[in-house]
């Protein structure tokens, strides 16, 4: 079995961007039982609120859903559980004190294979308020009537 280097999504959160300014981006390893990896493989992921907290030195990934798998058998798993993050000393520590001093959240992005390992990226963000979502919605649609104006013309 040959091992690609490049990452392929499994999944993403596409509210991620709209509620949040995105500031900067990291990628941990998760740690899973068998029956979660064979579900994230088949994609069955949810977002819904995931958020990382930091516990005692370490990283907590809460709110991901992963749906049971369907031939687990009696080795289910539950589908809301807290799972830990895989990252250095170093970049918890960091990563802790911003989220603490600013004000700042670590929200999952992404989760996708990098060599044939389950990653998660995440990002610090950094909450928008209302009409901060408003104005990026307006210029969107401003974006897409400009581009439908463009090709239409040709």
């Amino acid at each position: 079995m040959v091992k690609n280097n490049s990452p392929a999504n499994i999944a993403q959160n596409k509210k991620a961007r709209h509620y949040y300014e995105l500031l900067e981006f990291v990628e941990a390893g998760l740690i899973l039982t068998g029956s979660e990896v064979k579900s994230v493989r088949a994609s069955k992921v949810s977002f819904n609120d995931a958020y990382v907290t930091f516990r005692q030195g370490e990283a907590w990934l809460v709110g991901l859903h992963i749906a049971p798998y369907a031939n687990a058998g009696y080795a289910q798993h539950q589908p809301d559980r807290e799972r830990k993050l895989l990252m250095n000393r170093r970049e918890l520590e960091v990563l802790a004190a911003r989220v603490e001093q600013k004000g700042l959240t670590l929200v999952p992005v992404n989760l996708h294979f990098k060599n044939g390992r389950i990653k998660v990226e995440l990002a610090l963000g950094r909450g928008k308020k209302l009409y901060d979502q408003r104005q990026d919605l307006k210029a969107g649609a401003e974006r897409r009537d400009l581009e439908r104006e463009m090709f239409s013309r040709k």
